[in-house]
């Protein structure tokens, strides 16, 4: 470079910007001394000496600048555009008039030799700054007009370059301070290298980024159109609902396979059109598997003292059944639940307090209580359910009982397990063998939801009134416990302790406007009642309760009205019932049976009666096969005995007999009455009374023998209630009497026997 002549040119100095020649740029400056050294620019020739400072002290490079505009933003703020015509050397700085100026020395470059390898430099750099700039996609506005130019000098391609490039702030002053044009274009051509570099990775980045936002955008349009379609449709209510029925069976704690199936099952469902007529159907599905307890138990913590505070509670007597639901309890505790779960059937007549206890089971064990009827059942689906297959099909009984519960370890009530008929349909008492065998109920199969339910834990109690129609299958499958019926004693206290509080709050009633003394409630337990349970007793206590609710819905209610024993035939009527035997006197061809029915223990009166006639056998009354064949080996048998009782054995042929058991319209049947009739039979032939105090039950045989019958229990209470003193029994039911209350075997004179000779020794007057 050679030096030109010397200049004085105001000066403004930058510290964070370098302008290049034939570089445009606007510029924001402020100060006294910037705003005055352009004033004093613009008031001249505009010109303007540009001087960079680094690090406190300024550069000995600098460039003369023209400014093309102007504006104040404020007295002190100044607003420019300036274009850089020439680098300058400066010679010195001073103050002249308060305006800052320098001496600039004009720099002229030295006329360098156009080497070819300076042309292929400066060539190669302007190529591949046009590639930086395509790179990029924009152009600098500045140096727009410069580009459309066919050929710079070296220098002015240098400076274009180096203007457009974004160099740092030393590197920029680097390049004004280098005077050497050629190691100037180097340090851009490396330069430009690794800004195309940069550029080209840039965009090979910005490529695949703009490739995925597209793709997403693009799915993200078209899940907001198929929302749209959706919503039009309804369907994204449906598909919202598909979620939260995930997420409960994820919540839901099933087995690993029963979860599987119905997340299998749920995404049929997804894929599914909401119009198909299965999708309801899957949907159903799902719902009961998720709210059936395939994991949830009540968790409980078992007090033996507790649970029998609560059964004495709440029932009077059943002191078997007590016993053995404290000793199932025992059991679990010790056990820690792991106990396998016990079938109990409890046995008796109605209105014995058999579904009662069942609710108290479930109260002692803390646990929630079901109860199902089987009473009438005949298909077989009832038990198991329906296949899936068919149109409307549930879950069975079972599995209904197991949702309403809550929990897989209820007290699960089955009522009227004897009432279970069977049809072409099938026979719901073989279903019921795999829920009621803790062999096999660990892993219950319903038709309906076609995965085994774990039944293991559940405590079921079934409920019967006789055993008889129970299949023996599934009549193995439990342990029998007996509900006997109440003596009068017994019914008194349970009318006193539940009954009569029950009834009167029912009606609106309570002690303060009624009272029943206790000697008239002992007297509606024996004149206006016989039965074995209490259902009657409360019957005929809410007939008095509903009497006096009316009066005092009539009279306003200031008085209490108090039942005595003269006043009760005003609210229940005459007596309907007595104490003593039917029959006034001895009679001939008349004794007294004890039966065993399904409403507890019942007297029968059998009447023999001869008559002209051919041999004929009659038999009148309803009597069921059993007892047919009783009367028809009892008359064998006194026909065997013709001798030894006295009389003519011919008379079969000139005569008819006739046997008789009044009530007609009961059906009657059970091998009971077998001595009975044989009685009878004996005394029509002897002509010989029967004692009317004495009752029989027992079977007989050809040869005489007397047979153990069951249900001795009920039979002496029912005698009892007749006003019996006599009860004949067989010498084999001797052992029943330990069910018998004490205050009733005080009451009465018992005789065992085991021949009908003795029987009739005892009971036929001579």
């Amino acid at each position: 470079m050679s030096s030109n002549k010397q200049n004085i040119y105001p000066s403004i100095t930058l510290r964070k910007a370098v302008v290049f020649p034939a570089e445009k740029v606007p510029l924001v400056l402020e100060g006294t001394n910037t705003a005055k050294a352009i004033k004093s620019a613009v008031d001249s020739n505009r010109l303007v000496a540009l001087v960079f400072k680094k690090d406190h002290k300024e550069s000995q490079v600098g460039v003369v600048a023209k400014i093309l505009q102007h504006w104040y933003l404020t007295p002190l703020i100044v607003g420019l555009t300036v274009e850089g015509l020439k680098r300058v050397k400066i010679a010195r700085g001073f103050s002249e008039s308060g305006i800052e100026k320098v001496e600039a020395v004009e720099l002229i470059p030295e006329t360098q030799e156009e080497t070819a390898e300076l042309e292929a430099l400066s060539r190669h750099s302007f190529d591949q700054f046009k590639k930086l700039i395509k790179l990029e996609g924009t152009i600098p506005l500045m140096i727009a007009s410069e580009l459309q130019k066919d050929h710079l000098s070296f220098e002015r391609t240098s400076d274009v370059i180096a203007s457009a490039l974004s160099f740092e702030f030393e590197e920029k002053l680097e390049l004004l301070e280098t005077f050497d044009i050629k190691k100037r274009l180097e340090i851009i051509s490396i330069k430009l290298a690794k800004e195309i570099q940069i550029a080209e990775t840039e965009k090979k980045i910005k490529s695949e980024v703009e490739r995925k936002i597209n793709k997403t955008q693009k799915e993200f349009i078209l899940r907001e159109q198929i929302k749209a379609i959706e919503k039009e449709l309804g369907i994204f209510e449906e598909q919202k609902e598909y979620s939260e029925l995930e997420q409960k069976i994820k919540r839901a704690m099933l087995p690993k396979p029963v979860e599987r199936n119905a997340l299998k099952e749920l995404y049929r469902l997804r894929r599914m059109p909401p119009v198909s007529a299965e999708a309801p159907y899957i949907r159903a599905y799902l719902d009961w598997i998720v709210e059936l307890p395939w994991s949830k138990k009540s968790k409980t913590k078992i007090n033996l003292e507790k649970a029998k505070t609560i059964l004495d509670e709440d029932h009077y007597g059943l002191e078997k059944a007590k016993e053995r639901v404290l000793e199932y309890l025992a059991v679990q505790k010790l056990t820690k639940g792991k106990g396998r779960g016990s079938i109990l059937c409890f046995v008796g007549p109605p209105g014995t307090g058999k579904t009662s206890v069942g609710r108290s089971i479930a109260k002692a064990l803390g646990r929630s209580f079901v109860r199902i009827s089987l009473g009438g059942i005949r298909d077989e689906a009832e038990i198991r359910g329906h296949r899936r297959t068919y149109v409307g099909a549930l879950p069975g009984r079972i599995i209904q009982a197991m949702k309403t519960a809550g929990a897989k370890n209820p007290v699960f009530m089955m009522d009227e397990i004897d009432k279970v008929g069977a049809d072409f349909r099938g026979d719901p008492s073989a279903a019921l063998l795999e829920v009621l065998d803790p062999e096999q109920n660990n892993s219950f199969s319903d038709h309906y939801l076609e995965m085994p339910f774990d039944l293991s834990e559940v405590f079921f109690i079934t409920t019967a009134n006789i055993l008889d129609p129970i299949p023996p299958a599934l009549r193995d499958r439990m342990e029998v416990i007996e509900f006997p019926g109440y003596t009068d004693e017994e019914k008194f206290h349970i009318a006193k302790k539940f009954l009569l509080h029950r009834v009167f709050s029912s009606h609106g009633l309570d002690k303060k406007k009624l009272w029943i003394e206790e000697n008239t409630t002992r007297k509606i337990v024996s004149k206006y009642t016989r039965e074995a349970g209490v259902r009657n007793l409360e019957r005929k206590i809410a007939q008095i309760a509903r009497k006096v609710a009316k009066k005092i819905a009539e009279n306003g209610g200031k008085e209490k009205i108090i039942i005595d024993e003269s006043s009760l035939p005003d609210y229940l009527g005459p007596e309907e019932f007595k104490i003593t035997m039917r029959e006034a006197k001895d009679e001939i061809g008349i004794s007294t049976g004890m039966a065993w029915t399904a409403a507890g223990g019942e007297i029968i009166f059998i009447e023999a009666a001869l008559v002209p006639g051919k041999g004929v056998l009659t038999l009148t009354g309803q009597l069921g096969e059993t007892m047919q064949e009783s009367a028809k080996a009892a008359l064998s048998y006194i026909r065997s005995r013709s001798k030894e009782l006295g009389f003519n054995s011919k008379f079969f042929q000139n005569s008819d007999i006739h046997i008789h058991v009044p009530s007609g319209a009961i059906p009657k049947d059970g091998p009971s009455a077998g001595i009975a009739i044989a009685v009878a039979l004996a005394s029509v032939l002897t002509k010989r009374k029967v004692k009317k105090e004495a009752a029989l039950t027992g079977e007989i045989t050809l040869s005489g023998k007397v047979l153990e019958v069951g249900g001795i229990k009920e039979k002496v209470l029912s005698a009892h209630r007749a006003g019996v003193k006599l009860v004949v029994l067989p010498k084999d039911n001797e052992k029943n009497l330990v069910d018998v209350p004490e205050e009733i075997k005080k009451e009465l004179k018992f005789k065992f026997v085991s021949h009908m000779d003795d029987v009739l020794k005892t009971v036929l007057k001579k």
